[in-house]
């Protein structure tokens, strides 16, 4: 695809996305979140009749996935729905709880695919049962496949490719791409995507689960290898090891890479990092709350086969001042 078609494509479908969010709030209208009730009453967190459960493969606590839980809480709120967030980094136990989703009879489910082939019987299964899917973040090629009606997200590939593009164009010539979680398809197509723009690229895996090993390889690769001077991290916390190690070895390898979070914002403030893909995960969650709405009370439906593109953004020292604040704020 085109640079210019990409474009185009990307502007229809935020432009969309926006329609269908504005739709929600002023055009079908379902039931609206309960009043306060007695004083000290439990609430339910995002009220409403229409539920929704949200089974990511983030981590609990892991910063990039509380912006989506962020996300999704806080358009079941401003919409009316019971967003019920639960996360497993482990695929089987992530199918597990899809398929007590499907059990307790949902009415919509979203679901982020960093293993299709682990979730594809589950969510078959929940499509059979009436319940309509979005998927979120990762598995974007095999979405419509399982039967979901959308798809949210960036396109790792195309995301991939910008970071080589920025990385060729700042005049760096060999790269070392960290991946830090097996199994994640969307993390080797980063790879593959820098492959394609900037050239001389060699993967390194490790563990985001032992940050001081993930560092120590990192900072071995780069000693081993004087000709790398770009470091791709496709997570924020894998970066702030990276930085890390990179200093420890002495070395002049400029670091990049996937997602923020504060220390990111300051690492490219103060130089540290060059500049940082940044997908929007706030929209992975909020979107496909507005979408199950919209599918349940009106039909309606989004994309019409292709993914709704919430990325790639990038922030570097042109923008990061204005984007700092919604960090902080848990948005970014």
């Amino acid at each position: 695809m085109t640079s210019d078609r990409f474009r185009k494509f990307k502007f229809a479908a935020v432009a969309a996305a926006g329609a269908l969010v504005l739709a929600a709030c002023s055009g079908p209208q379902g039931d609206q979140p309960a009043s306060s009730g007695t004083a000290g009453a439990a609430q339910p967190p995002s009220g409403g009749s229409l539920r929704v459960a949200v089974v990511t493969h983030g981590s609990a606590g892991d910063a990039f996935w509380n912006v989506v839980k962020n996300g999704a809480e806080a358009a079941g709120k401003q919409l009316g729905a019971q967003v019920d967030y639960k996360s497993d980094g482990d695929p089987g136990a992530q199918a597990k709880l899809i398929d007590n989703a499907v059990a307790q009879k949902v009415d919509g489910l979203v679901v982020s695919m960093a293993n299709p082939d682990a979730l594809q019987t589950s969510i078959e299964n929940a499509v059979k049962a009436g319940i309509p899917v979005v998927t979120i973040n990762s598995g974007e090629a095999r979405s419509a496949q399982f039967g979901a009606i959308a798809h949210v997200g960036q396109s790792e590939t195309i995301a991939g490719e910008g970071a080589g593009q920025r990385l060729k164009a700042a005049g760096k010539t060999k790269l070392l791409c960290v991946i830090h979680e097996a199994g994640n398809i969307g993390q080797n197509q980063r790879c593959d995507g820098a492959k394609t723009t900037f050239g001389n690229v060699q993967t390194l895996q490790v563990d985001i689960n032992n940050p001081t090993d993930a560092q120590s390889r990192i900072k071995g690769a780069v000693q081993a290898d004087p000709a790398v001077d770009a470091v791709l991290a496709l997570n924020s916390q894998v970066a702030a090891g990276a930085v890390q190690a990179i200093k420890g070895a002495g070395s002049k390898a400029q670091v990049a890479t996937f997602d923020l979070n504060s220390d990111v914002v300051a690492a490219i403030k103060s130089g540290d990092v060059l500049f940082a893909v940044d997908q929007q995960q706030y929209e992975q969650g909020y979107l496909p709350i507005v979408f199950l709405k919209l599918y349940k009370e009106n039909a309606n439906t989004v994309g019409g086969g292709r993914p709704v593109l919430t990325g790639p953004g990038f922030v570097d020292k042109t923008n990061v001042d204005t984007i700092a604040p919604y960090t902080e704020k848990g948005t970014r």
